[in-house]
């Protein structure tokens, strides 16, 4: 694959949307909306995910996300944190369309609350349902390239298979697995879930993925705006070295000056 001419060319598209930025970013464990907000400026994300059933985005009596990062100039993407059934997950979905209009929506169906991993069964049933109903789903679910393309065939717009358990920060756990997704997919493939800190993104990137999604790194960082900084560089830097193509790994040393010729 050859790089584009200018990077800022590089665009990528979900289910008609075109974005730049290949960094999307949540709206959790922050200390405030206003930090929320400076993260979200120095990440240049242009897409953010919002726990409809945690996060105020229609009671005007309350602060409001809206009130801090503009719906105008951030596509915001509903999802449905804390369900662990295809029914609440589907219930709140529709709730949130009937709030915003929102179609193109980020769904996860939760197993169980100590791993948080995802239900493929429920999260399986739940993508059909609504596919049918015409939402747009970009589907959390298991770094497994089988599941991967069930979902793909029952109607998600984006794959998102974790890296790691939510929250955790341990990064890519399994290279293989993302690779074979992505290599298995007509949709884009995001990393959801496990990236703990810059190198963890450039990996995601690296391994050719569209982008990487993340909440907790940048939220429970030090310096969060910092870290969203560091972020946006280096998913930049990971998409960069992967359309370059990396040199092939050797067994052996291999010297960068030719040894022909030396006196």
């Amino acid at each position: 694959m050859n790089a584009p001419q200018s990077f800022n060319s590089d665009t990528w598209t979900v289910a008609g949307r075109t974005f730049t930025s290949r960094l999307i970013v949540g709206t959790g464990k922050y200390k405030s909306f206003e930090e929320n907000a400076s993260a979200v400026e120095a990440s240049g994300a242009e897409i953010v995910t919002v726990a409809v059933r945690r996060v105020n985005i229609a009671d005007p009596s309350q602060p409001m996300l809206t009130d801090f990062i503009d719906p105008k100039k951030v596509t915001y993407l509903p999802n449905t944190a804390g369900c662990f059934t295809a029914e609440e997950a589907i219930r709140t979905l529709r709730l949130a369309r009937e709030a915003g209009g929102w179609s193109l929506v980020k769904l996860e169906v939760l197993g169980e609350a100590k791993t948080l991993y995802p239900d493929m069964r429920e999260t399986l049933r739940a993508t059909e349902v609504l596919a049918k109903e015409g939402f747009e789903p970009m589907v959390y679910c298991v770094d497994d390239p089988i599941a991967a393309k069930q979902l793909e065939e029952a109607g998600a717009v984006a794959i998102m298979p974790l890296g790691a358990p939510i929250g955790s920060g341990l990064g890519i756990q399994n290279r293989v697995t993302i690779r074979l997704i992505v290599e298995g997919a007509k949709v884009p493939v995001l990393v959801d879930a496990g990236v703990g800190t810059a190198s963890d993104a450039a990996v995601a990137m690296e391994l050719g993925c569209d982008g990487v999604l993340m909440n907790t790194a940048i939220a429970e960082a030090k310096d969060p705006v910092l870290m969203a900084r560091a972020m946006k560089a280096a998913v930049e830097a990971g998409r960069l070295s992967y359309l370059a193509g990396r040199m092939q790994k050797r067994r052996y040393a291999d010297p960068s000056s030719p040894l022909a010729g030396l006196i």
